[in-house]
């Protein structure tokens, strides 16, 4: 192929595959993470929330949205540091309130409710639902950190 097709060829398909990427994200793995947060619901990709926002959680494990999620101290601590390394960046948006505290929920930040504006308030009341934070209800691959818009199936 002729470089001068070649350069605006890949750039085409690079600006195709974009969308797709930016809707991956890198599970990193954690023992303790896993087994203490995985144990009640989703592990969430730490790219999901800002470090303030992992900060935060942790230090109040006693009031983890309604639920006594405390462990042990050293144990609270290695998984705040893994999430706090590993925590996003741009690609959260904005993760603090009105007031200026962070963000605890992933349903509250700027990019889930720009990713999320079209599904009504009666979908997530669905049986087959239940919360906006039951996000394996319709990404089947969100355990892998896959959460492409179009392999998202909405159950009835």
């Amino acid at each position: 192929m002729k470089p001068i097709i070649a350069a605006p060829l890949l750039a085409l398909l690079a600006a195709f595959a974009l969308p797709a990427h930016a809707d991956r994200y890198n599970v990193p793995k954690n023992a303790a993470f896993e087994e203490e947060c995985a144990s009640c619901h989703l592990a969430y990709p730490p790219q999901m929330l800002h470090a303030d926002s992992w900060r935060a959680m942790m230090g109040d494990l006693s009031h983890h949205f309604g639920s006594d999620a405390s462990i042990d101290e050293k144990r609270r601590t290695a998984i705040a540091d893994f999430l706090v390394a590993n925590s996003g960046g741009r690609k959260t948006g904005n993760t603090r309130d009105a007031k200026g505290k962070p963000l605890l929920r992933i349903t509250e930040t700027a990019r889930f409710e720009k990713k999320h504006r079209e599904i009504s308030a009666a979908t997530w009341k669905r049986a087959s639902i239940k919360s906006p934070a039951n996000c394996t209800a319709c990404h089947k691959q969100a355990a892998a950190g896959y959460y492409n818009e179009h392999s998202i199936t909405i159950p009835k």
